[in-house]
């Protein structure tokens, strides 16, 4: 069992072992190319010298000014972020980070409790949707965006659409999210092109499989709402026409998490159904397997392998989905949970959309290491989340719970694809590293980010409010405090002080606040223009584990490419400064080809000089390090 400890946060624990029937993966219908999936160049600008930076928004959150934060608030009580809100000056200051990339996350039209009948939208079940604002892993329609996010719902498409082409305009990529595990329990879409049909429209409901279904059933049983735990009430016990603890399904489909069950439990993923990718329930697969040679051939080899074939129908709906967004110039996607869907299935998409658009930015959420290798080689993945390794192990150091040792067995372990890995300390899963459960200290971040950002050739992600410490300290209904939550109408203060009211000038943050984005913007523009960053790779940490006055709490490491030299130091200890005399290998000083005498290294972060000593063949470099200091010495 991989784990799912982040995304778990959002659906709740429940019968995830049967979800797992797919960790790697003929009707009559067959894979034929539609038009317009000729190559194209991607809207935005090429990127730097250095690694790319994803900056993740939660859409719904970014732009709102209110302050009120009444727990279950409306949209009305607490505000919400517009598409228009995020405007020249918020991705200026964006840009101002070093980024590259901006995930919006929570733009697709996914199921929430607000009146939009008069444009045609059905109402959704506060019984099966989390939160009043929804969850935006519960897509509802794949064609449309969110009408919460538009100032005329009407015109909800052009207003993104409009948002895509002023972030271009900066110079940045635009990612969205797919969810291809899961949809919403009640999914309905206004805006599919002609000659789409919904998921599940066409399904043999009599059956719990058929290859071509979408969805799987529990054949003679209705849906049952989950038994409430813990005192539970949706919209926080408000009054609401359609709480009535039933939802109408019959058949019941199989829950997002696996769930078989005609009444699943309340830790279950009860608001979504589960995606049928041709599956069966006993886990076997129906359909062509990819030999076992694909790990190493092209991602063109992969698109050439699957023309002609009989695929299931899912596999063709995601495919047009995926390039209906290409075509509206999203330049990538963050895939949701895509250890759940069987790696065929990413074989086929991902050399689908990189047929259309070969600068795709292609990012998943695996949280299995057993399966990074086959989502990379033969799901054809950009890139996965670094969670369990590097994440989970620099969340225990920056919480005085773990050594710093582990970062170089990490880094170590994954040599083969470290480039692959993409690293982050926060996003909408995790607990903000200010907050009293997580570090309760957003200065503790700063080590970790060094490292982080730069001890690997992988891209970055920064969540929006990271760099100027928010707490996610708020009760705002359905999400917990300790993250902040995706599930309501929130405005999120310290990302508020930034923001102040529109102008995205940051006018109301402290003056520590300011120098923690500056901190921000100084390491991660070094990790987006430095190539040395995308250079070669070696730990100084076991060498040094002797040295007077380096501690476990300390990590040194050197990046190199044929021009430039870094080393980089990090104290994680809150308390105490470090002092010593950092050893280089004699190999490497042979490498570097470093003479005998005194060399002068200049810290990068903060612009400050040293000395590198060399002697006999052997080199040594004399650091002192603040409290959660760091440093960047190149030579």
């Amino acid at each position: 069992m991989h784990n799912l400890s982040s995304s778990l946060c959002r659906f709740g624990l429940g019968a995830i072992a049967l979800a797992m029937l797919i960790s790697c993966g003929k009707a009559e219908m067959t894979n034929q190319r539609p038009a317009g999936t000729e190559p194209q160049q991607s809207a935005a600008t090429a990127a730097p010298a250095g690694k790319a930076v994803v900056y993740q928004i939660f859409t719904r959150l970014f732009g709102n000014s209110n302050s009120t934060n009444q727990p279950w608030g409306t949209l009305e009580q607490n505000g919400v972020g517009k598409f228009n809100d995020i405007n020249d000056a918020a991705l200026k200051g964006i840009k101002e980070l070093g980024v590259s990339h901006v995930w919006y996350t929570g733009v697709l039209h996914h199921a929430l409790i607000r009146d939009y009948s008069a444009y045609g939208i059905s109402h959704d079940d506060p019984d099966v949707v989390k939160g009043r604002a929804g969850s935006p892993y519960a897509v509802k329609d794949y064609y449309s965006v969110n009408p919460d996010l538009a100032v005329d719902p009407a015109k909800r498409l052009d207003e993104f659409q409009a948002l895509i082409e002023r972030t271009h305009k900066h110079g940045l990529k635009v990612l969205i999210d797919i969810v291809p595990n899961h949809v919403a329990r009640h999914y309905q879409s206004l805006h599919k092109p002609a000659g789409v049909q919904d998921f599940g429209a066409s399904d043999d409901s009599s059956v719990e499989y058929k290859r071509d279904n979408n969805f799987y059933y529990v054949v003679g049983q209705p849906f049952q709402v989950p038994v409430a735990q813990n005192g539970y009430q949706p919209l926080g016990g408000e009054a609401h026409p359609l709480s009535d603890g039933k939802f109408a399904e019959n058949p019941a489909k199989w829950t997002g998490n696996g769930s078989r069950l005609a009444q699943p439990d309340f830790n279950d993923w009860y608001e979504t159904v589960k995606i049928n990718y041709g599956v069966r329930p006993d886990g076997s697969y129906d359909f062509d397997r990819l030999p076992a040679d694909y790990a190493s051939k092209s991602v063109q080899e992969h698109f050439r392998f699957w023309q002609g074939k009989s695929v299931p129908n899912s596999w063709l709906k995601f495919r047009d989905i995926a390039y209906y967004w290409l075509d509206k110039g999203v330049d990538g996607f963050r895939f949701d949970m895509a250890e759940m869907v069987p790696v065929e299935f990413w074989s086929f998409l991902n050399s689908s959309i990189k047929r259309k658009n070969p600068d795709a930015f292609l990012l998943a959420e695996v949280y299995n290491p057993a399966l990074y290798r086959d989502y990379l080689h033969q799901g054809k993945m950009d890139y996965l989340y670094d969670k369990v390794e590097m994440y989970d192990s620099l969340k225990l150091v920056m919480q005085g719970k773990g050594s710093t040792d582990s970062i170089a067995k990490v880094q170590q372990g994954m040599m083969d694809i470290e480039q692959h890995m993409l690293h982050f300390l926060e996003n909408h899963d995790e607990q903000r590293i200010a907050s009293p459960e997580f570090a309760g200290d957003a200065n503790k971040a700063k080590p970790a980010m060094v490292v982080s950002a730069l001890i690997s050739s992988s891209p970055t992600m920064l969540y929006f409010g990271q760099e100027v410490g928010e707490a996610g300290a708020l009760d705002s209904g359905f999400g917990d405090p300790s993250r902040t939550s995706i599930f309501d109408y929130a405005g999120v203060p310290a990302h508020q002080a930034w923001l102040n009211n529109g102008k995205y000038d940051g006018g109301q943050l402290s003056a520590e606040q300011k120098q923690l984005r500056e901190f921000y913007r100084v390491v991660l523009n070094l990790s987006a223009r430095e190539a040395v960053f995308k250079g070669q790779y070696q730990e100084l940490h076991s060498l040094n584990q002797t040295t007077p006055g380096y501690i476990d709490k300390t990590y040194a490491f050197t990046r190199f490419n044929g021009k430039d030299k870094v080393v980089v130091v990090s104290n994680f200890d809150a308390g105490a400064t470090q002092s010593f005399e950092l050893k280089l290998p004699a190999e490497l000083v042979q490498q570097w080809q470093l003479k005998a005498g005194e060399h002068q290294a200049t810290d990068l972060l903060n612009g400050q000089h040293t000395v590198l000593k060399v002697q006999d063949g052997k080199a040594s470099l004399a650091v002192q390090l603040p409290a959660l200091g760091s440093a960047v010495y190149r030579f």
